[in-house]
């Protein structure tokens, strides 16, 4: 099996699925147990998957787009460090409609904001793991490295769950 990412924030070589999201799309990608989200303010029409994975994580992302879903429930692996893999723990645990600071979830992981905000964006299951429920604090903060749009798609994704930004 040829290794499909050259590191966690490479762009998978192929898409099984995507999902049209009012913030623009969602891209999925799966390769064996390893799945990669990708959320894009590029506006793409849906496109199903045979793939039973990608048609799961597909259903469960329009669900959630759709205000049906408050949860995720995918059988898959998040490769990381283990320091990211505590960071991702931390931020599965916010509940919907809320939100941390950096520097709280840094405090409660005994390191640094800086730290958990790369590992924020190191995180290749947004939605799934809720790196958006994640702030500055004063302000939104950043949101998925290289996408200009970021922080609006942040921004729709915290309102989408009823926390007022």
């Amino acid at each position: 099996m040829p290794n499909m990412l050259k590191n966690q924030r490479d762009i998978p070589t192929h898409i099984d699925a995507i999902v049209a999201a009012p913030f623009g799309s969602v891209e999925i990608c799966v390769q064996g147990i390893q799945v990669t989200i990708t959320l894009s303010s590029k506006h793409q029409p849906s496109k199903t998957s045979d793939n039973k994975t990608a048609a799961s994580i597909s259903n469960q992302i329009e669900a959630y787009l759709h205000n049906k879903l408050n949860g995720f429930n995918l059988p898959i692996f998040h490769r990381g460090t283990p320091f990211q893999q505590q960071v991702w723990l931390a931020i599965s645990k916010i509940p919907l409609g809320e939100t941390r600071t950096y520097a709280e979830l840094a405090a409660e992981l005994s390191s640094g904001p800086r730290a958990v905000a790369n590992a924020c964006g190191a995180n290749h299951l947004p939605l799934v793991v809720p790196c958006h429920r994640v702030v500055a604090k004063n302000g939104l903060g950043g949101f998925m490295q290289g996408e200009t749009d970021g922080e609006k798609i942040k921004q729709w994704l915290l309102t989408h769950e009823g926390f007022t930004v």
